[in-house]
C-alpha cells in the first residue's frame, strides 16, 4: 500500500492488525457521463451535452470513495485487456492507489460500459456488459487479511456456505467485519430470506424503501428497530431526511439530518456514505459522529457529477470545514452545522495541503463536467 498524505487511522495501526482496511469484490464499469443536456433525445434526434467525463464505475465507485478517505483498499475485479480496461486499471492503481493484487486481466472479454445522461438533476443510463470470466471464489482464492469487507446481499448468491466456504466466510475467519448493502428487488417480493444472511454480517446499510419492504414495516424508524434485532450495526439511509442507526455493540442510537445541498447527481453517493461509515467504525468514533461524517461525505458527492469523480477526499473535507468556520452567516442552520461537526476540527487540523482531493479521470484527458476540470 502507498504512503498516505493523511491517514485518519494512523493511531489505530500496528499491533498485528491487517494492512488492508477494506476488501471488495465486484464489477468495474467504464462510466461515460454526459451532463447539461437540455432534454432527453427524442427518437431520430441529436442533443448536444455541455459536459462530458469518463471514469471507472460500478464497484470502483466504492473503492475510490474508500481510498480517498484514507482506507487502504484492495479490490478484486475482472478487467479486459482492451483500451477501456487499461484506462480503468490505470486510474484505480496509479491515480487512486487502490490495490489490485487480487484483480485479473482477461483477453477476449470487453469492459462493461455505462452511459449516463444527466438532465435537470435526474439521470438515465444505458449499460452493456457480460458476466466476469471467473466467479469470485476462483479469482480471489483466500482474500487478504482485512479489517472489513463490503458485500451486497441477494437471492442468487448467498454470502456464506457451510459446505464450501465463500471468500466472505474466509474473510470473517481472518477477523474481517462484514458490512452489507442490498440492491433493488426487481420482483418486488422482498423475500425475508435475504435478511437471513445478516447472521454473517456486522453491519447492514439499506435505504429506507428497501429496509421497510424487507422488514414489513411502515416507517424508517420501525425498520431500523427490526434490523437491529438481526445485526450488530443497523443503518437506514433516508434520502433528504438523513439517516438512522442503532449500534448494538455500544448501545448507541442516532439520527442525523442530511445536508442541505443543491443535488446534481446521486450516482455513487451511497458508496461514499458506506465508505465513510466503515472509516468511522474502524476509527472507533461515536455513532452520531459516524453518521454525521457519512452524511457530509455523501452530501459533498451529491454536489458533483459522476460517480467516482464526485467522491471527496480529506482535502475537500478540510476545505469544507474551513469554509464553515469562516462563514459569516449566523443563522440557526449554520450554528447547527458547527455544533454537529465540531468533532471534525480535531481530524482536519492535521490534514496537509497536499491531501487527496477530487480528481479528474477521463479518457479525453479533460473533464468538461462543471467542477471537475
Amino acid at each position: 500500500m502507498p504512503n498516505d498524505a493523511f491517514d485518519p487511522l494512523a493511531d489505530r495501526r500496528g499491533n498485528g492488525l491487517p494492512e488492508v482496511d477494506l476488501f471488495l469484490w465486484g464489477t468495474v464499469f467504464l462510466d461515460i457521463i454526459f451532463s447539461g443536456l437540455a432534454r432527453m433525445p427524442a427518437s431520430g434526434t441529436e442533443e448536444w451535452a455541455e459536459g462530458m467525463a469518463s471514469c471507472p464505475g460500478g464497484i470502483a465507485n466504492l473503492a475510490i470513495a474508500a481510498r480517498r478517505l484514507g482506507l487502504r483498499t484492495s479490490l478484486a475485479a475482472a478487467f479486459s485487456d482492451d483500451d477501456y480496461g487499461d484506462f480503468c486499471w490505470r486510474t484505480l492503481a496509479e491515480q487512486e492507489h487502490v490495490d489490485l493484487a487480487r484483480s485479473r486481466r482477461f483477453p477476449d472479454w470487453h469492459t462493461p460500459v455505462t452511459v449516463s445522461l444527466a438532465v435537470d438533476r435526474d439521470r438515465s443510463m444505458v449499460t452493456h456488459g457480460h458476466e466476469a470470466p471467473l466467479p469470485a471464489s476462483q479469482m480471489i482464492g483466500r482474500p487478504p487479511r482485512s479489517r472489513a469487507v463490503m458485500v451486497e446481499l441477494s437471492h442468487s448468491g448467498p454470502i456464506s456456505d457451510a459446505d464450501e466456504p465463500t471468500w466472505v466466510d474466509l474473510a470473517r475467519q481472518d477477523g474481517a467485519l462484514v458490512f452489507a448493502d442490498v440492491g433493488w428487488d426487481p420482483t418486488e417480493t422482498w423475500s425475508t430470506a435475504v435478511l437471513d444472511q445478516l447472521e454473517h454480517c456486522y453491519a447492514f446499510m439499506p435505504n429506507a424503501v428497501e429496509a421497510m419492504a424487507y422488514t414489513r414495516t411502515s416507517t424508517a424508524q420501525d425498520a431500523v428497530y427490526a434490523l437491529a434485532d438481526r445485526v450488530p450495526l443497523a443503518i437506514v439511509t433516508n434520502g433528504p431526511h438523513g439517516a438512522l442507526a442503532i449500534d448494538g455493540t455500544t448501545g448507541e442510537e442516532a439520527q442525523v439530518p442530511a445536508l442541505r445541498v443543491a443535488e446534481l447527481d446521486p450516482t455513487g453517493a451511497g458508496d461514499v456514505f458506506g465508505a465513510a461509515l466503515v472509516l468511522g467504525t474502524l476509527g472507533g468514533w461515536p455513532l452520531t459522529d459516524r453518521l454525521s461524517f457519512a452524511a457530509l461525505c455523501s452530501g459533498l458527492a451529491l454536489q458533483q457529477f459522476g460517480g467516482s469523480l464526485a467522491a471527496p477526499g480529506w482535502g475537500d473535507l478540510a476545505d469544507w470545514h474551513a469554509g464553515l468556520r469562516s462563514c459569516p452567516a449566523e443563522d440557526s442552520y449554520t450554528h447547527s452545522l458547527r455544533r454537529r461537526y465540531g468533532f471534525l476540527g480535531d481530524l482536519v487540523r492535521d490534514v496537509p495541503d497536499q491531501a487527496c482531493r477530487r480528481a479528474t479521470a477521463t479518457i479525453a484527458r479533460r473533464a468538461d463536467v462543471p467542477g471537475l476540470d
